[in-house]
């Protein structure tokens, strides 16, 4: 039987643990129905000569854009078709490491199974990109579907620019504080498409968390939890909203004053 690419590397394996804590949250939250949502994490950091040295297990698979940010880098992936529940309990036999290969249009997977990764890679990808263009020390995006958010697209007053974020913002000083920049909004574009890659990628220039109209929202972060953490406290605003709502009232919120004095503050 050959070994795990996890076995004796911890700094590795505590990455995928993460993976696969988050990977549960998701599921338990009923944010990931059947294969809904995606993970890819930039592992790049935790490689050394053996792993550098590993055959492919796959052939070359095209990315579909260029991404030359990403030259030798990394990527511990969800794979396509795969279930979040099942992520969760076997992370290596649900999800797989590759390699960007040196052309930085396509990859290959290196371990432990060759588990294709999620269609939506292209836009994972070019998020992992901007992200090292930008220098901002991101590793981590993930793709989930949350009921509360998602319901709240559905209705187009919310789609303009930070309409949505304002409001969000005003539910319960949390969200504020921990998810500062706000939430960027992608209108609808056909999944795995480029146009919603190149959506994406514009709105991150800009925000930290993304909403793609009608069909969930994507989160970018140093590592795989700070990005969970910030779907999840936009996702308790939106329910404080939701409930409010039905219960007869439009919740007032906090004023714009009020937000100003949290945003001085916590230096946001």
């Amino acid at each position: 039987m050959l070994k795990s690419i996890l076995e004796n590397r911890p700094t590795l394996k505590a990455e995928i643990d993460k993976v696969a804590e988050v990977a549960g949250y998701l599921w338990q939250k009923g944010w990931a129905e059947r294969n809904g949502g995606n993970i890819t994490i930039n592992v790049t950091e935790f490689v050394d000569d053996e792993i550098r040295r590993m055959p492919a297990i796959s052939p070359a698979y095209p990315i579909g854009t260029t991404l030359p940010s990403l030259k030798g880098c990394y990527f511990f992936c969800k794979g396509t078709n795969r279930r979040m529940r099942d992520l969760a309990r076997w992370p290596m036999e649900n999800g797989s490491v590759i390699r960007i290969s040196d052309d930085c249009a396509s990859y290959v997977i290196i371990a432990d199974k060759a588990v294709k990764p999620t269609s939506e890679l292209a836009s994972h990808l070019s998020m992992h990109n901007q992200m090292i263009e930008s220098g901002n020390g991101y590793k981590a995006a993930i793709h989930t579907h949350p009921i509360d958010l998602i319901a709240m697209t559905h209705n187009r007053a919310f789609l303009q620019k930070d309409v949505l974020t304002n409001l969000l913002w005003s539910m319960i000083p949390e969200t504020r504080a921990f998810c500062p920049k706000g939430l960027g909004i992608v209108p609808y574009y056909m999944p795995s498409s480029v146009e919603l890659a190149e959506g994406t990628i514009e709105q991150l220039k800009e925000y930290d968390v993304v909403m793609w109209e009608k069909h969930g929202v994507c989160a970018v972060g140093p590592d795989i939890m700070e990005a969970f953490d910030q779907v999840d406290v936009l996702s308790k605003a939106a329910q404080i909203y939701l409930t409010a709502k039905s219960m007869g009232f439009t919740p007032e919120g906090t004023s714009q004053e009020q937000m100003d004095e949290l945003k001085r503050a916590f230096n946001l």
